[in-house]
């Protein structure tokens, strides 16, 4: 999804093709978010011969993410999935609604809560400051490229996987995020490059999984082949698919909210200020998550007839909640294409809702906060350059590639947030 830091120009009452990948990294969807708010927050999206219903305002998209009762996960969670069975379905957390899902998630919820993850403080933050400890005194750097490897660094260790596999791992995941992007397609194309990841992801962890079997472990692996539900342990294809969803989701929620948060105080200039002054880390966390919204959309199914923002939806109808579109809501967020690093209240969606809230929520916090402290403490200015790339992406909102230039504190440790 393209960040943009203010209306860019008219509204577009024309409906773009939102489930087109390219639309999301060269067009402008939130003008045409924008003017669905006003004029059509919940509106059929016709594409490729299907169609789903595109919910656009924060009041809307609060209601799907929350009421799984009428909004089901288990038909299906990304547009990529649009018209066709989810073989995750009832398997993995993701695409399983309470109460099963509820009594699979309390294990690994015990193992990635606030108190749980607090105790991998400084790891994370040493991971942290390895990816940093290149940083030029004074030239261009990646943000992309630095940040992509945070959440599989820092994964692989709660999971137990080895620090050899980092790269691999990283790829795999972007391949999978992001088939359509340029970036990580195989020649063959996004149909090939999806089948690859998938493949090549379920053997690793089938391996992984092995391991755990004859060894043991108190990693998240070890946890999963551990959890039983309903008086029954998960099968190896359940396991398999839930260390693949942790995988996924880490890959998209945690590189690209500092890359979008630093790009946009680059071009507002704030940078220099802002790290000087020692901004309120939580504060500015919640706001980089909204701005950023890593995860563009989730998909959901009706499961009865019901009304939603005044339109009457029929049972089994796809819905579409866009999280970039309910993270600018006017009647939510105050000036919501302003990034405001102290917002105060802020409401924003961007770990979804309800049962499916993000369960790493409290890990990529953890990280979040350790990769702004430790940026600002050794980086005194940051300013644009041109070749910023967008991800090519429903899912993903973020970059393959987003430039800058930097300029070193004269001594780390100055400067830097609370």
């Amino acid at each position: 999804m393209r960040l943009i830091p203010a209306p860019p120009g008219p509204d577009r009452p024309a409906p773009l093709d939102l489930a087109d990948p390219t639309i999301h990294a060269t067009d402008d969807p939130h003008a045409a978010w924008r003017w669905a708010r006003a004029h059509a927050p919940v509106s059929w999206q016709p594409t490729g011969g299907l169609g789903f219903w595109s919910v656009t305002r924060h009041a809307d998209v609060r209601i799907v993410l929350r009421d799984h009762q009428t909004f089901t996960s288990e038909r299906g969670t990304l547009l990529t999935l649009l018209g066709k069975p989810d073989p995750a379905s009832g398997r993995q957390l993701a695409a399983t609604d309470p109460p099963r899902h509820t009594r699979m998630r309390a294990p690994l919820h015990g193992q990635l809560d606030t108190a749980a993850v607090a105790r991998h403080a400084p790891m994370i933050r040493a991971r942290v400051a390895t990816l940093l400890s290149d940083l030029p005194e004074e030239g261009v750097v990646d943000l992309a490229g630095i940040f992509n490897r945070l959440p599989v660094a820092v994964l692989s260790t709660l999971m137990g996987l080895p620090d050899a596999d980092w790269d691999r791992l990283t790829r795999l995941a972007m391949m999978a995020i992001a088939p359509d992007d340029e970036t990580w397609q195989l020649p063959r194309g996004p149909v090939a490059t999806l089948q690859r990841a998938h493949r090549e992801l379920f053997a690793y962890f089938q391996d992984q999984v092995r391991q755990r079997q004859r060894r043991g472990g108190d990693d998240l692996i070890g946890t999963l082949l551990a959890l039983q539900v309903d008086g029954a342990a998960l099968d190896p294809g359940a396991v398999l698919s839930n260390c693949y969803s942790l995988l996924l989701g880490a890959a998209v929620t945690v590189p690209n909210v500092p890359t979008a948060a630093l790009l946009e105080l680059a071009r507002s200039g704030d940078y220099g200020r802002l790290s000087a002054a020692g901004p309120r880390l939580d504060l500015l966390v919640e706001e980089a998550l909204r701005w950023a919204s890593p995860a563009n959309h989730f998909l959901r199914h009706t499961t009865r007839e019901t009304e939603l923002g005044g339109v009457q939806l029929p049972a089994g109808a796809p819905v579409v909640v866009w999280l970039g579109s309910a993270n600018r809501d006017e009647s939510v967020f105050v000036d919501p294409y302003v990034f405001v690093p102290d917002r105060q209240p802020n409401r924003h969606v961007a770990l979804g809702g309800g049962a499916h809230y993000c369960i790493g929520y409290a890990l990529a916090r953890l990280m979040l906060t350790a990769v702004f402290d430790e940026f600002f403490a050794r980086v005194a200015e940051v300013r644009p350059v041109d070749g910023v790339r967008h991800i090519r992406s429903t899912f993903a909102a973020g970059f393959t590639h987003a430039p800058v230039r930097v300029t070193r504190r004269t001594s780390a440790g100055t400067g830097g947030a609370r």
